[in-house]
């Protein structure tokens, strides 16, 4: 099955097979309980039936995004670029992108519906159809764009390391990568990978967690942070049987353009965060095993000072010390041991 085909059978599966998120068969791309709380008002604006065809897992929607442009990439019927419609504010951009036409089109025809809704004199919300494997067809400019975010969809692409290099051409340096997806515990037989129904519900095209540390770091980013998994339940007897010897999660992660170390070191720094988040004012997570509480210093690696000192979250910090003295290799390893923790990647 070429890459055409593949395409074809998430169109089809997407466009003409699930009329809601009833048709799913697993839970893969839909875990509704990530949804924060900060979020969850924000549910009763949207328009009826963009949320009944949202298929995403997880709800990776970053803060700080006030004036931003934001880039979804498999946007679907357009649920979470409504979401970031409103966090963004008048002021930001949102751009959807998606190959489905029948998707894209419930997207689109309540651009206006939400602008009124929000107070906005416009729509700061534009859908392009497109593959988010060539992103320059549909006109995104290099080091245009603030935060990518994309909600259970690179999985389905035939060419995932395309899409991935496209996503760093876009991002601005010190621009952000956050987005929820499922990744497998071992690379998935050639066979089950274009099955229809499992390439459908995000199970086929699962990378192996540890083919996607290598991607990224091919392409210049050695350190992802991990946020939030969840286990993936295989619910349906049928799918069970056909590909129920791989163990699936949907993590949420975060990665930025800029360089990094492929490991944690030790350089002495401290990092002290100002509760100047609105969604977190007692404390900010960096990832699953970085808590800054509100005003309590906290030592960290030179990979973690350059996240969020070189970011957009720069002004939400106090960054104590610089990396004039080295103190070798950073005592820190997060807690989570499911994805393969000794290979060697940073770990923090």
């Amino acid at each position: 099955m070429n890459d055409t085909v593949i395409n074809e059978s998430v169109q089809n599966y997407y466009g003409q097979v699930l009329k809601s998120t009833q048709d799913l068969k697993t839970s893969a791309c839909c875990t509704l309980d990530g949804m924060p709380w900060h979020l969850r008002p924000f549910l009763a604006d949207l328009h009826p039936e963009v949320v009944s065809r949202y298929y995403g897992c997880g709800s990776p929607l970053p803060p700080a995004l006030e004036g931003c442009t934001v880039l979804d990439l498999g946007c679907g019927s357009g649920r979470d670029c409504y979401l970031l419609s409103r966090l963004v504010g008048e002021a930001g951009k949102v751009i959807g992108v998606d190959m489905t036409e029948e998707q894209l089109e419930v997207a689109r025809r309540h651009c206006d519906w939400h602008a009124e809704r929000y107070g906005y004199a416009q729509s700061n919300v534009q859908f392009l159809q497109g593959y988010i494997e060539d992103l320059a067809t549909t006109g995104i400019a290099d080091n245009s764009i603030d935060v990518v975010v994309s909600n259970c969809v690179i999985n389905l692409s035939p060419d995932k390391k395309r899409v991935l290099s496209e996503i760093f051409r876009v991002l601005k340096p010190g621009g952000e990568i956050y987005f929820s997806d499922v990744y497998a515990d071992r690379r998935i037989p050639q066979a089950l990978k274009i099955e229809p129904v499992l390439l459908g519900e995000c199970l086929g095209g699962a990378l192996y967690w540890e083919d996607f540390r290598r991607i990224m770091q091919d392409l210049g980013c050695p350190d992802v942070r991990v946020i939030k998994e969840n286990p993936i339940t295989l619910e349906d007897p049928e799918v069970a049987a056909k590909i129920g010897m791989v163990n699936f999660q949907s993590v949420t992660i975060r990665a930025f353009k800029m360089p990094l170390e492929d490991r944690c070191e030790d350089f002495g720094q401290v990092a002290i965060y100002k509760g100047t988040l609105a969604e977190h004012p007692h404390a900010f997570d960096l990832d699953d095993h970085h808590h800054f509480e509100t005003g309590r210093p906290l030592r960290v690696c030179g990979n973690s000072s350059d996240m969020l000192g070189s970011s957009r979250y720069g002004k939400h910090f106090e960054l104590i010390g610089d990396k004039s003295t080295h103190f070798g290799l950073f005592d820190c390893a997060p807690p989570n041991k499911s994805l393969s923790l000794e290979s060697g990647s940073a770990c923090c």
